[in-house]
């Protein structure tokens, strides 16, 4: 679904799991976790059946790493460079709504994948899966992927408010339970770390680019130039200072709340660098430290991460 429709379905399973315990708000599927909000095992069991396009645009990033803010990005360059009007744009944006597309390939029932099918090029394609668990096809036809990553602190303490938010957790769940699930891969997509690892071994294909979300904050213009220049848009400095417009905070909670304020509240929150110190305490702050020093620092993935800037005191 997208926009209202996908808006009332979510309002109206998000008012079913308030009424329920967290296990109901989230279901285990092949070894991981997923929030039952937008996913369905259905979905899930035939994701294979995705047909991947050459000219697709895929955004692949682990929860709370700052997808939707890359997404909008993408779908603002990729407007500006197909030269829409604003006529084209909303027919673009009806098709999306009349053939109810979620935005992420493993959110929504099952025969969304038939629908996709009827989306005119370039599609941006979605999630927040694994390399292992993605659709082959996309693999096979080689569309250019953008993977995003965000410093595991910050993205623990996001995680932690979003999944408050959206009542995926109990809500007398504490802080230190929350970091407990995330650091052991109790959480949906499990391990942060395990997608550091797997991804790393793509790191160097050619139609794979690599970006974190702490490179796009601190030069938003020249990380969006980098972007167009990988995907081969075609866009002018204006199209970029557009971009950086439309996608400010700001902009993305006004255009959420539009939509949902429930889950835009809970999307868009303070979108800043190094909010761990809110939560993290002295000891949880080393765990981390000792996980990623033993599983990711070594890896071209987790220098490029810059860890010791980004998640130490």
């Amino acid at each position: 679904m997208a926009a209202k429709e996908l808006s009332e379905s979510q309002e109206k399973k998000q008012e079913e799991l308030e009424k329920t315990t967290s296990k109901d708000g989230l279901f285990l599927y092949d070894g991981s976790l997923y929030p039952a909000i937008v996913c369905c095992p259905e979905t899930l069991k035939i994701l294979d059946m995705f047909k991947a396009r050459r000219d697709d645009v895929v955004l692949v990033g682990y929860a709370k790493t700052g997808t939707h803010w890359v997404a909008q990005m993408l779908t603002e360059l990729e407007a500006a460079s197909g030269k829409y009007d604003e006529e084209e744009m909303k027919q673009r944006q009806q098709k999306l709504e009349e053939l109810k597309i979620d935005p992420f390939l493993e959110f929504g029932d099952p025969e969304k994948f038939e629908r996709m099918e009827k989306l005119p090029s370039r599609r941006i394609i979605k999630t927040h899966l694994i390399p292992h668990k993605i659709p082959r096809s996309i693999f096979e036809q080689k569309p250019k992927m953008l993977v995003l990553f965000r410093n595991p602190k910050d993205t623990a303490v996001s995680y932690y408010h979003f999944s408050k938010g959206m009542k995926l957790i109990p809500s007398e769940q504490t802080w230190d339970d929350f970091f407990s699930d995330y650091i052991n891969g109790k959480v949906c997509y499990g391990a942060y770390l395990d997608h550091i690892i797997e991804w790393n071994k793509y790191i160097d294909y050619e139609n794979v680019m690599f970006t974190t979300y702490e490179e796009l904050k601190e030069n938003t213009t020249l990380g969006l130039k980098k972007i167009a220049e990988f995907f081969e848009f075609s866009v002018t400095e204006q199209d970029i200072q557009t971009t950086i417009e439309k996608t400010s905070l700001k902009a993305m909670k006004d255009k959420g709340n539009e939509i949902n304020r429930v889950a835009a509240k809970s999307l868009f929150r303070k979108g800043i660098v190094g909010d761990w110190t809110s939560l993290f305490t002295e000891e949880q702050s080393k765990e981390m430290d000792r996980r990623f020093e033993e599983h990711a620092a070594g890896t071209k993935l987790g220098k490029m991460l810059k860890y010791d800037i980004y998640c130490k005191n």
